[in-house]
């Protein structure tokens, strides 16, 4: 395949080939109650910060796609760290940072985002370093990002606090998603333990997964990081999915 790859700026023409695009993530991530303030907008105010990948040979066949969002951080506006909301922070700070007309310091990765079937080819690792030199492009020295471990839907109770830092016998991590960052330049910075909360009513989170959501307690939902939290008396379930803050220097 003779992959290209732009900028949604670069190429406002495919939009409606964009729109077409099959996410490949489970239902009820694309619920995340803040994710509107981001993806509405991918098109306008967050094109160049978003790449989308092409076969050369079908215009019409989008492979993948990358977002990323602007953010100021520093100690003299009150954001000394990364937040410990991970991605759910990043979105409201982006957001609020526009409102007040603040200029963005940091880059975050959001998503990087496979076909089905292209899946395992190698075609992150494309993604994410397209993703770092559009970032460099832009001006920016950093780029940060709340990676959500692929593999961690295989242990939902273990902590991420020690799923994160486990390591191959290369000293790599464990984790694919982990270790392709790290493989790029990326360092491990630490756990943000809530990354992105989805609450809903048990009907919502029954469409969202096909499941009964018909008893209290801990709720373990495919490809999820974390069991969801279900009170069937108070008729609402909330997942409240953590992540890795991997910092890459560019």
């Amino acid at each position: 395949m003779d992959l290209v790859i732009a900028t949604r700026a670069e190429r406002p023409d495919l939009a409606e080939t964009q729109a077409a695009f099959e996410n490949p993530w489970p239902e009820f991530m694309k619920w995340d109650p803040l994710g509107d303030l981001y993806y509405t907008r991918t098109r306008t105010a967050y094109a160049q910060y978003c790449l989308v990948a092409w076969d050369a040979a079908d215009p019409t066949r989008i492979v993948a796609e990358s977002n990323s969002v602007p953010f100021a951080m520093g100690a003299d506006i009150g954001r000394p760290e990364l937040p410990e909301s991970g991605w759910d922070g990043v979105l409201m700070w982006a957001w609020l940072d526009e409102v007040a007309g603040r200029e963005p310091t940091h880059l975050s990765a959001l998503e990087v985002a496979i076909r089905a079937d292209l899946q395992g080819t190698g075609l992150a690792s494309v993604m994410l370093e397209a993703k770092r030199r559009n970032a460099a492009r832009l001006g920016f020295t950093e780029l940060v990002a709340p990676v959500r471990p692929n593999a961690k839907h295989l242990e939902p109770h273990t902590p991420m606090s020690e799923y994160a830092f486990r390591t191959r016998e290369d000293g790599l991590p464990a984790d694919p998603w982990l270790r392709l960052h790290v493989r790029a330049g990326g360092v491990i910075e630490g756990v943000c333990s809530r990354a992105m909360a989805i609450p809903g009513t048990l009907d919502e989170w029954r469409s969202w997964t096909g499941l009964p959501f018909d008893r209290s307690g801990d709720v373990v939902v495919p490809e999820a990081l974390n069991p969801v939290h279900v009170s069937v008396e108070q008729n609402h379930a909330v997942y409240v999915e953590p992540g890795v803050w991997v910092r890459h220097r560019l």
